[in-house]
């Protein structure tokens, strides 16, 4: 199988310098699949015949006013992308959203504006599991392979649970020991003390502000690694976390996209609803699917204000940011990822009219 790239960039000329110098590296990679590199400039022109489309985080030094601003800014490239992925792209493409802000709002818009592929649109969550893999394993003194089976339940970029209900350990060293098939729950090995509580929230929080110089390797991987998955099938048993819209599984609200268990076969995911023993609280599912619904509210104008939900006391068995702490991360993220597009909030369907407006606007490539 031989891969065409193509980096997609409207009308910025030092981008464009910059992505110049990146084809150049990726072609004297000399990769034997990769077939081809290109650039494209051409609003109309792109995603052309795409068959895998990724989608990352814009960035800009435009200065940003409000968390609102942020949100309402990711409609109008959501409408453009959605509606040109649906006229350029290839009939069986598959749209993988990822980045460091409001990942599933932007999934949830795409496929808004890209209603006849919304089934193939979904947000990578395998980053902050390598997250949390590599804590525990920090922990445990193991590799994060030998760690299966984390969840990461919520918002990807913002208020989530890291699961641990369900993971396993292998070739840990310890009184239960055997071949590779055999291992050891990690509830077992660490929930007899409060580490959790204590060390995960800071722990966490020094790997993401790591993350924010060395965090391309963690994006390239998690990506391309969800889309093997998605191409060739998950690993048998394991469990995979995505970003996916919800139908009420779980008893998740309908209409967001949520990160939830699932399992890649045959070219498509399944949701893992025949799990056991991973019900959901009330509270804590409140905690989770607040924010996703106020952000998709205030993208689409039906809420003005944002009101982040303001959780209590946290449970041992997660790894959790504070309610404050949180949005402080989203608005410093989003500084640093707003881009520079209109802020059109009309819900009129795209035309080449439309298109035409974008030409001589600054949109970063994704």
């Amino acid at each position: 199988m031989h891969t065409e790239i193509s980096i997609i960039l409207f009308d910025n000329e030092r981008a464009e310098e910059r992505l110049k110098t990146l084809v150049m590296e990726t072609q004297e990679l000399a990769s034997r699949v990769l077939r081809s590199v290109s650039i494209c400039t051409k609003v109309e022109e792109a995603f052309r015949q795409a068959h895998v489309v990724i989608v990352l985080d814009d960035s800009t030094d435009q200065e940003v006013f409000s968390l609102e601003d942020c949100i309402r800014s990711r409609v109008p490239l959501c409408r453009l992308y959605g509606y040109l992925i649906e006229k350029n792209a290839h009939d069986s493409v598959r749209v993988i959203v990822g980045g460091k802000t409001f990942v599933n709002l932007k999934t949830v818009l795409l496929m808004r504006y890209a209603p006849n592929i919304a089934h193939n649109i979904i947000a990578v969550a395998l980053g902050v599991e390598g997250e949390a893999k590599a804590l525990l394993a920090r922990k445990l003194k193991t590799t994060p392979a030998y760690i299966k089976d984390v969840i990461i339940w919520g918002n990807i970029s913002g208020n989530n649970y890291v699961d641990l209900r369900k993971t396993r350990v292998y070739r840990y060293e310890s009184a239960i020991w055997g071949p590779l098939p055999y291992s050891r729950p990690v509830l077992n090995l660490i929930f007899d003390s409060d580490w959790v509580k204590r060390e995960s929230v800071a722990i966490l929080k020094n790997l993401t502000a790591t993350g924010k110089q060395f965090g391309g390797i963690l994006a390239a991987h998690s990506i391309a690694t969800t889309l093997k998955y998605w191409y060739h099938g998950s690993p048998p048993g394991e469990i995979v976390s995505l970003g996916v819209l919800s139908e009420g599984q779980f008893g998740i609200p309908e209409g967001i996209v949520f990160s939830m268990p699932v399992k890649f076969e045959n070219g498509t995911w399944v949701v893992l609803t025949d799990l056991k023993d991973i019900e959901i609280s009330e509270k804590i599912m409140t905690r989770m699917t607040s924010d996703l619904i106020q952000e998709k509210l205030v993208a689409l104008g039906d809420v003005i204000n944002f009101q982040p939900y303001q959780s209590g006391r946290k449970s041992s068995m997660y790894f959790d940011i504070a309610a404050d702490e949180e949005k402080d991360l989203a608005m410093s993220d989003a500084v640093d990822f707003l881009g520079m597009i209109p802020q059109n909030m009309s819900e009129k369907p795209l035309n080449q009219e439309s298109i035409n407006d974008f030409e001589g606007k600054t949109v970063e490539p994704s």
